[in-house]
């Protein structure tokens, strides 16, 4: 026979039992599985197009703008206004302008191209010959008003080559061995004095080979200008002593023959001089330009 004190024992264990295990579970409930945290990945900036963009376009119209700088560089070897500039060694100065300007055109692209890798080295190698080729055209058209006697071709440099007797023989010698005169006197010989008076003329054929209009010589033919005895003298005259109706010296020792030789050789460069100042100054613009476009499409 079994004993009823175990069996009510065992009997009051087992709830005993599970309600410890109910306070144990109380105390430790499970844990759930923590959330991935981790927080997402930015989405990557897009690339700066428009500053690309910019750069690309500011690059290809500077590359344009550097053709006019080689096509000056023929005109220079091939257009010569008047022979007899060479007495003053234009021709070498011209060869050496456009040497120079060769170098401005390669420098110039070379910038360009290296403008993504290199892009402060590129824009300061290539400041430097275009503030030169600033300074040189400022130079040729006179801007430098006392410095300009020692630049060559300035306009005071021709005018003290000029004026130099040694060298104004020579010019007028070599004037005089071109026949513009001749050649002026062939093509009106048949005019009247008001068809010669409408003709248009070159600045060599106005100042040496007519006297000045304000002697009030009478025209006769292309060779032959008659005195006015009534006239009376003018300060500042001595022009129309010095003409004679002689071919061989016309007014070639003429003050307006020397001026015309000047206005010759000062327009041709005068006009080179704007142009230098124009492109140098269109040029340094640009590439400051794609620099900073160059930059900007960096950071």
């Amino acid at each position: 026979m079994a004993d009823p004190t175990y069996n009510t024992t065992e009997a009051e264990a087992v709830p005993a039992e599970k309600d410890q295990q109910k306070i144990t579970n109380n105390n430790n409930p499970e844990i759930p599985p923590m959330a991935d945290t981790k927080p997402d990945p930015a989405p990557a900036s897009p690339p700066n197009t428009k500053a690309k963009n910019l750069a690309g376009l500011l690059t290809i119209v500077c590359f344009i703008l550097s053709f006019p700088v080689i096509a000056s560089v023929i005109w220079l070897f091939y257009m010569r206004d008047f022979d007899c500039e060479g007495l003053l060694r234009l021709p070498r100065l011209q060869t050496g302008i456009g040497i120079a300007l060769i170098f401005v055109f390669i420098i110039s692209n070379a910038a360009l191209f290296l403008r993504s890798r290199f892009p402060m080295p590129g824009v300061i190698m290539v400041m430097v010959p275009l503030i030169l080729m600033l300074t040189a055209g400022l130079a040729l058209v006179g801007a430098y008003d006392m410095e300009s006697r020692k630049i060559p071709a300035s306009p005071r440099w021709f005018r003290l080559k000029v004026d130099n007797n040694n060298n104004w023989n020579n010019i007028k010698s070599c004037i005089y061995d071109t026949g513009d005169c001749d050649d002026l006197q062939s093509r009106f010989f048949t005019l009247k004095s008001y068809d010669f008076s409408t003709s248009k003329l070159t600045s060599i054929e106005s100042g040496c080979c007519k006297p000045p209009a304000i002697c009030g010589m009478e025209f006769i033919n292309a060779t032959f200008w008659r005195r006015r005895e009534e006239r009376e003298p003018l300060e500042g005259d001595q022009d129309c002593e010095t003409w004679n109706n002689d071919r061989t010296i016309q007014c070639y020792n003429c003050q307006s023959c020397k001026d015309g030789f000047l206005r010759t050789l000062k327009s041709k460069w005068w006009k080179l001089g704007i142009f230098l100042v124009l492109m140098a100054l269109l040029l340094i613009v640009f590439h400051l330009l794609v620099f900073l476009a160059t930059m900007w499409e960096r950071f």
